[in-house]
């Protein structure tokens, strides 16, 4: 279920709009946003909007996953990608799983060499924890 329209309502508020249009216009290199948990995915939305490529970063990652999916709402979910966390602490003589490693260098690729189709194509959000 798309919820662009909603997207289009909250991001119609001034301080959204405003925000916006200094990343549309290249008026900020970066964008330092806050604002409460619910908000986030329509910031990310909107920035994408904007033209920009967002890096969210969130705390734990449930909260990566939770945003990893409420985007997939809001936008194309193609261009949305979780950057799972390494899962071992440095001091720890752990390697982590084969799989965290792999999901880890199928986004950094997509992000240096975007392929055509829908599974490895060009990415607008990575969300990592």
């Amino acid at each position: 279920m798309s919820l662009s329209g909603l997207a289009d309502a909250v991001l119609a508020d001034a301080t959204f709009a405003g925000a916006l249009r200094d990343a549309r216009g290249g008026a900020v290199r970066t964008l330092d946003l806050t604002a409460p948990e619910a908000m986030r995915p329509f910031a990310v939305a909107g920035l994408v909007r904007a033209g920009r490529t967002v890096l969210a970063v969130t705390a734990t990652s449930r909260e990566a996953d939770d945003l990893v999916a409420a985007l997939g709402d809001l936008l194309d979910p193609a261009l949305v990608a979780a950057y799972p966390s390494w899962e071992t602490l440095p001091h720890e003589r752990l390697s982590p799983r084969s799989d965290t490693v792999g999901r880890r260098l199928a986004v950094l690729r997509r992000l240096v060499h975007p392929g055509d189709d829908a599974t490895n194509g060009p990415l607008k959000v990575v969300v990592a924890p």
